[in-house]
């Protein structure tokens, strides 16, 4: 048998399979890249759920010419410079690998503008392969368009679900980076119809009245408290007003919602002793 270098076409669509699991992952990820550029609007517009589009716009930095792309390669990123910074992310991505993932499998199109430049670049494409670049004029931004996702990849194709099971799965993780970010408005539409928009908002309180409804936010219970170096803040439910499930406790450590079972545990003995 002969060791081989892997083609770069084929090794986007391994790590793609990696970064990538299904429309929602794939919408994370590029509102994700918005707020790590500044954005403050973000328009998310899907189509059957985001297994036919998905497009991301937003109003952050952009990025020039000579950036754009690089944005396409792999382990290309603004967001660390050295090995010390490791040690303190402040973003939300660092590793440089989500957008060339999801446009290996894709047909892709990018637009970007820097602030303050006179025009913008159009990447478009297909499987990780600029086959256009056209220089436009842009608004001061980004914009992610990605169709047929997975259309080079079936076997990962047929393991998605049904538009409306892949549309709720995007919302949900929207609705949690919503919630860690309340500066920002969102607005999500899915077959040109708006499905969740949420106005920026001074604080924690008003932003859970526009994503769950003001009567419920009205009656949640302030938490604050720091221990040990460590900070917890945020709302909490009081005991007559829960859920079956656990789908809306949502944990944001440092402005990213995780999703981790022992830190979940440990909410919740936190609450039983809270209340």
């Amino acid at each position: 048998m002969t060791i081989r270098r892997l083609p770069d076409h084929l090794v986007n669509k391994i790590a793609a399979g990696e970064v990538v699991e299904r429309p929602a992952s794939a919408v994370k990820e590029l509102v994700e890249n918005a707020l790590d550029a500044g954005a403050r609007a973000v328009t998310i517009d899907l189509r059957d759920g985001g297994t036919v589009l998905i497009r991301v716009t937003d109003d952050g930095v952009g990025m020039t010419a000579e950036e754009l792309p690089l944005a396409l390669e792999r382990h290309a990123t603004s967001k660390l410079e050295r090995d010390e910074d490791l040690d303190a992310i402040a973003t939300l991505g660092f590793r440089g690998e989500a957008l060339a993932a999801i446009c290996a499998v894709s047909h892709f199109t990018l637009t970007s503008c820097a602030r303050g430049a006179s025009e913008g670049l159009r990447l478009a494409g297909e499987g990780g392969t600029v086959k256009q670049r056209l220089s436009i004029p842009a608004d001061p931004g980004t914009s992610v368009e990605v169709r047929d996702l997975f259309f080079n990849t079936p076997a990962r194709l047929k393991f998605l679900k049904s538009p409306a099971t892949e549309l709720a799965a995007s919302l949900r993780a929207l609705t949690q980076l919503a919630l860690a970010h309340p500066a920002v408005y969102l607005r999500i539409a899915n077959n040109a119809r708006a499905v969740l928009t949420v106005p920026a908002t001074e604080n924690l309180r008003q932003r859970v009245g526009a994503v769950w409804a003001h009567d419920v936010a009205a009656r949640l219970l302030a938490v604050d408290r720091t221990e040990h170096g460590v900070g917890v803040r945020g709302l909490i439910s009081p005991p007559d007003l829960t859920r079956a499930n656990r789908e809306e406790i949502v944990v944001i450590v440092n402005g990213r919602p995780v999703r981790d079972p022992a830190l979940l545990q440990a909410t919740l003995e936190a609450y039983r002793t809270w209340t």
